[in-house]
């Protein structure tokens, strides 16, 4: 007599896999032997407090279990070891994850087709410091350029790399930089975020052609980008993964307290422990060595001035550069 198990009762098994796609209700997982499968969220997170828009995102290691379609449900979200994060546009008090477990950061920067402000810049490097997450400032289209804003280009690099952030010019059209953008990555999580037009997509078919991800157009009328990428993805590339994200028009910060707002600049951090006052803001207190920095030029004043208006959370104070 063959006794049949009933099926009903056998206990499923989790099974664990990367994110490498998000598209809000259906999420790509990848298991460590590189196969795919297709899984939606157990309903129970949504539940449990969590104060994101998003709560599983590209980079994120889940388990889940197999269904009898092929499908799978994530039943755990596995602890992050850091996060890029933004305040959610419609929801001031809800952040909104980009990605998860990243190894470098690569922010796309561009003079124009579209504009990339200083404000953008400081505020994403204040989200990448809550983790000491690297970021390589990528400064994009330099076929576009005349000789007065290459020059400009120069003095924005030497302005964070003298921080001690990377810099790397590059251009998807002439191939550019793209030789030291796969060196930087390679092996590592890579993440490429910016606002949309600004090349992240162009410049990561550069890094491997087969890919062929979907280039926009620059809208004339705005002179802004066009959304290409809908959702985030990651895709194997020089031995370890790249993150192709949608582009962001505005990087609102979550609520950070001053204390943390100051160690998140890294060349005002160097000078916390050199104030008359142990617990100096850098904002009017006597004695303060951040004045006598900024003053002497060791801080740039753009970078102290947006550190002021991150500080009061007031958007109109963030400064910009211009050509002179």
């Amino acid at each position: 007599m063959i006794i049949r198990p009933n099926i009903q009762y056998i206990k499923k098994i989790p099974m664990r896999a990367l994110i490498t796609k998000s598209t809000g209700s259906w999420y790509q997982a990848r298991q460590e032997d590189g196969q795919v499968v297709q899984c939606r969220l157990r309903g129970q997170f949504r539940i449990k407090g969590i104060k994101h828009t998003n709560p599983v995102v590209v980079g994120d290691w889940v388990e889940f279990e197999l269904e009898e379609d092929g499908t799978g449900t994530i039943v755990r979200i596995e602890p992050r070891r850091n996060f890029i994060e933004r305040k959610s546009t419609n929801l001031s008090k809800i952040s909104h994850v980009i990605a998860a477990n990243i190894d470098v950061c690569f922010l796309l920067v561009t003079l124009k087709e579209p504009r990339t402000s200083l404000g953008f810049i400081d505020r994403f490097l204040v989200s990448a410091e809550g983790f000491r997450i690297p970021v390589c400032l990528v400064f994009n289209k330099m076929d576009i350029y005349t000789e007065q804003e290459r020059e400009l280009v120069r003095q924005l690099a030497e302005l964070y790399t003298k921080i001690g952030y990377e810099a790397v010019c590059t251009s998807a059209v002439t191939g550019e930089g793209v030789e030291t953008l796969r060196r930087r990555m390679a092996g590592g999580v890579a993440l490429f975020s910016g606002h949309s037009g600004t090349g992240k997509s162009a410049l990561i078919t550069c890094l491997d052609p087969a890919l062929d991800l979907r280039v926009g157009e620059i809208s004339r009328q705005h002179l802004k980008g066009r959304h290409t990428t809908t959702f985030a993805e990651m895709f194997p590339l020089a031995g370890g993964f790249v993150m192709d994200t949608p582009g962001i028009k505005e990087f609102g910060l979550i609520q950070y307290s001053k204390e943390e707002i100051r160690d998140y600049f890294p060349e005002i951090r160097a000078y916390n422990n050199k104030c008359k006052f142990d617990d100096c803001s850098h904002t009017h207190e006597p004695g303060c060595a951040v004045h006598e920095a900024v003053e002497r030029g060791d801080i740039a004043e753009s970078r102290y001035m947006n550190y002021l208006a991150i500080l009061l959370d007031d958007d109109m104070k963030l400064t910009d550069w211009q050509l002179e």
